[in-house]
């Protein structure tokens, strides 16, 4: 077929894949799909983007504020965003079905025009367990723990704050000191000293998402399949950037 291809002239061949490396290695040789292309998950710039977009039809209301949605929507991509904005406008709808007839041909305009998509109803759609496609086989969550949580360990928490925390916090003055942020933190003590909470309560301050993985998750039998595991728990991570 892709040689076939290769003999005609002005013809292209475009494919796409979510698992390039499932893909027949043969397929990605010189004179075949010699061209990669890796689209990515969008940053918060292409988020607002692509947000605008989606609600570009929509009546929004004085409170939605997309800069700050666009923050909270790490590792989303586009069909993502836009099931969500679908969502907060179904929500908007569901809390006027009382005066609205649902079996009538059209909707009155008055009730139409009282229609408006809040940022809490933005809120709401997210609060219904909404996340990333991407990122729905694993388990990513922001934590509800605080430091308050944590009993004693107050120079750990210091510690934790400065070596974590901070860089998260003022990246734009780490970048503009040229200072590297530390990349692991190994925690060590006996079982139930709080290992886990501390991480929950830094990966919640710091208002990023966190993923518990447990070492019998990733070990396997097989060859090459416990290695392949912790490549794809960092691929998750890294759609899900920030993450602890």
């Amino acid at each position: 077929g892709m040689h076939t291809c290769s003999r005609m002239k002005s013809v292209l061949v475009l494919a796409a894949t979510n698992r390039p490396n499932a893909i027949d290695l043969s397929l990605r040789r010189f004179g075949r799909f010699d061209k990669e292309i890796d689209l990515g998950v969008p940053d918060k710039d292409g988020r607002l983007q692509i947000l605008s977009i989606h609600t570009r039809s929509m009546k929004l209301g004085e409170s939605v504020n997309l800069e700050t949605l666009a923050e909270d929507l790490s590792g989303y991509v586009g069909a993502d965003i836009a099931e969500l904005c679908t969502e907060a406008a179904m929500t908007c709808i569901r809390e006027k079905l009382d005066i609205i007839d649902v079996e009538a041909d059209s909707i009155d305009t008055e009730i139409l025009d009282s229609l408006s998509i809040s940022h809490e109803h933005f809120l709401m759609a997210l609060g219904k367990g909404h996340q990333p496609s991407s990122l729905r086989e694993s388990h990513v969550e922001i934590p509800d723990v605080t430091w308050r949580d944590v009993g004693g360990l107050e120079d750990v928490k210091q510690d934790l704050q400065e070596m974590i925390g901070f860089p998260t916090r003022y990246a734009s003055k780490f970048q503009k000191f040229g200072l590297s942020p530390s990349r692991g933190c190994l925690f060590y003590g006996p079982p139930g000293c709080g290992k886990t909470l501390l991480a929950k309560a830094i990966a919640n301050e710091a208002k990023v998402n966190f993923i518990s993985v447990k070492g019998p998750e990733l070990l396997t039998m097989l060859f090459g399949e416990s290695e392949a595991n912790v490549r794809q728990i960092f691929d998750k991570a890294k759609q899900a950037a920030p993450c602890i």
